[in-house]
């Protein structure tokens, strides 16, 4: 049974309760958002910082009391030429020296008390300064980045697969409580070590939170609101970022911004107690064969977007009636996971294209955000860019791919990354530092629409019943490019080129790939594997008149004598008619006389017949 066509149009469509269930969906992002990127300011190394003096290091006899504060530091620590006072290094005299004329003889030695931070930006500690992971300790920056996107990665594709088998809802508070729990334990972290651990954890359950609301706010849409629904969740996600750096300044403290971070999770927990806030996708209930829940999922929609409630047959009964003549209500729930996927042919292309391209405009952001650093060594001149780059990227999905058409916009999001990123590898050395900035912002804006209008096109395209796993494993492809920056980081930049060379040939490879994805524009969201199956790519072209349709077009039906709705409609008449105690009209007969006569014999009422056709003639 067609949910998007028999189904949804009488259950009120994107009627009232659905914008409000859309509503409370778009808060997650925000949540999620604000936790995702408290890590930049969690990892945020001060723009200056040197070793903390060490008054052994210094002859016995000198004075301190004759020097400057800044004398004594140039007479502390080294000057390296172009950079300032040396992060790393002490210099260190011989301790029984006492000619003070004579050039002093001294020693270069690593840090021995800690370092002095100088804060221009951001939070006044964080996990790069609570313990010192500077010097020979920069290589844990990295390795947490890294560990915090595997845990989104692990996230994504067990929770992804936990949504399929235990519900949307499910799903969702499972996640949330345990993201709010981690929450409030990152916040009394007392190493690094520990840190890391909560962290990756934390990241895990997050994902869950993002992908079940995701998935649960795109099957509560009709396809004309798709779209704009989940461009709206995106404008939540920028609204967090734009909050962040405000934040950052008014909390000070990494634990502070922690826990104010985790106070939208926790306020999450009230859709466990409030169900009509976030409930159960009724199209994921039909598609597992779970009827009794969807009969009543159902009935909840209509009832509360106020479908033709004071008619004595409403459009919900209907349906009902239909589910009840397509379903037994004594069949089996139908689960599947993300392994049959390798029985399938169609739905595995699509995941694995539209893995790469996501993979490939998460990545390939890294090489255009380092153009922008190294224009500007400013934090918020690059922070603000990137945010207001996701921003422009959003409202230019709005405007064009329902215009345009998912495929042909990803086609030319994946275009215009590409040559953006072969123009900045064959000829930054030749242009003007404005020219390279524009084209880095150019790149950025496209690999952002590219990141998600991909997972926007998952979404449209993966059947119901393993949306949640093939979703998780998309996503996942994408954190997988988020971690390729990080490695480059942890090799102190070593292999910047080559990242930067290998992610634009992979930008140039999506261009031929994109082209065998189906056209989702205007399509009802596939629910089983065999829909998901029958999706066919349109023509690169339009096509002659005279040729057939393609199974992707919409084709119409003949016209039929029988109308399942006007038997529908018969069927919930009758049994409302039958179920009253009193009918409300009699039809009176003319009174008959009896065909036997009380005698039990018949001639009687054969001989007053004929005496009374006598006297008639």
């Amino acid at each position: 049974m067609d949910f998007e066509t028999r189904i949804y149009p009488r259950i009120g469509g994107f009627g009232r309760y659905n914008r409000i269930v859309a509503f409370f969906s778009w808060i997650p992002n925000f949540a999620v958002a604000l936790n995702l990127f408290c890590d930049i300011f969690f990892t945020l190394i001060p723009e200056s910082y040197h070793c903390k003096p060490d008054p052994s290091l210094l002859p016995s006899g000198f004075l301190l009391s004759n020097l400057s504060t800044q004398e004594y530091l140039n007479f502390t620590i080294p000057w390296v030429k172009g950079s300032g006072l040396s992060h790393c290094e002490l210099y260190e005299y011989p301790t029984n020296f006492t000619n003070f004329t004579e050039t002093l003889p001294k020693e270069v030695v690593h840090c021995t008390r800690g370092w002095e931070y100088t804060h221009e930006v951001g939070l006044q500690s964080n996990y790069v300064t609570e313990w010192d992971l500077v010097c020979g300790n920069y290589w844990k920056i990295p390795v947490q980045h890294i560990c915090f996107m595997t845990g989104w990665i692990l996230g994504y594709v067990l929770l992804g697969t936990a949504c399929d088998w235990l519900g949307r809802r499910q799903g969702f508070l499972l996640s949330v409580a345990l993201s709010g729990l981690l929450g409030v334990a990152v916040c009394l972290s007392n190493s690094p070590t520990v840190f890391l651990l909560l962290r990756l954890s934390q990241g895990a359950v997050l994902a869950g939170v993002f992908l079940s609301s995701y998935i649960a706010r795109l099957e509560l849409c009709d396809p004309s609101h798709r779209l704009m629904i989940a461009m709206i969740g995106g404008f939540f996600a920028v609204s967090a970022e734009l909050l962040l750096p405000g934040l950052a300044l008014l909390c000070r403290d990494w634990p502070v911004l922690q826990a104010v971070a985790t106070l939208p999770l926790l306020f999450l927990l009230s859709y466990w107690c409030c169900s009509s806030l976030f409930p159960e996708s009724p199209r994921w209930l039909l598609a597992t064969g779970q009827i009794l829940q969807a009969r009543k999922s159902v009935q909840s929609f209509s009832t509360r977007n106020g479908v033709c409630l004071n008619e004595e047959i409403y459009p919900a009964e209907t349906v009902l009636s239909e589910m009840d003549v397509a379903y037994s209500e004594d069949s089996p729930p139908r689960y599947h996971h993300v392994l049959e996927l390798r029985h399938t042919r169609v739905i595995w292309r699509n995941c694995l294209i539209l893995g790469f391209t996501l993979f490939i405009g998460t990545g390939i952001q890294y090489c255009f955000t380092r153009n922008l650093h190294a224009f500007s060594a400013r934090f918020y001149f690059g922070y603000f860019l990137r945010v207001g780059t996701g921003a422009a990227a959003c409202v230019l999905l709005c405007m064009s791919v329902d215009r345009m058409g998912r495929r042909g916009v990803l086609l030319l999001s994946a275009i215009v990354t590409g040559l953006s990123s072969l123009l900045l590898l064959a000829l930054t050395q030749y242009l003007r530092g404005g020219l390279v900035l524009v084209l880095s912002l150019i790149g950025l804006l496209s690999s952002q629409a590219l990141a998600m209008l991909s997972v926007f096109f998952a979404s449209e395209v993966m059947p119901t019943v393993v949306r949640g796993g093939s979703l998780g494993l998309i996503l996942a492809a994408g954190c997988v490019g988020m971690a390729a920056s990080s490695l480059m980081e942890l090799q102190n930049n070593a292999g910047y080129f080559l990242h930067h060379v290998v992610f634009a040939s992979f930008a140039v490879l999506s261009v031929l790939c994109v082209m065998l994805l189906p056209e989702s524009k205007r399509k009802p969201l596939p629910d089983s594997l065999k829909d998901g199956e029958g999706q066919r790519r349109p023509p690169l072209f339009l096509s002659r008149a005279e040729r057939d349709d393609l199974p992707l077009l919409r084709s119409r039906p003949r016209p039929s004598e029988y109308n399942p709705d006007s038997y529908s409609r018969l069927v919930a008449a009758t049994k409302k008619m039958l179920a009253k105690d009193t009918v409300p009209y009699k039809i009176g007969l003319p009174p008959q006389p009896p065909l036997l006569a009380s005698n039990g014999s018949a001639h009687g009422l054969l001989g007053s017949q004929g005496l009374h056709e006598e006297d008639s003639s």
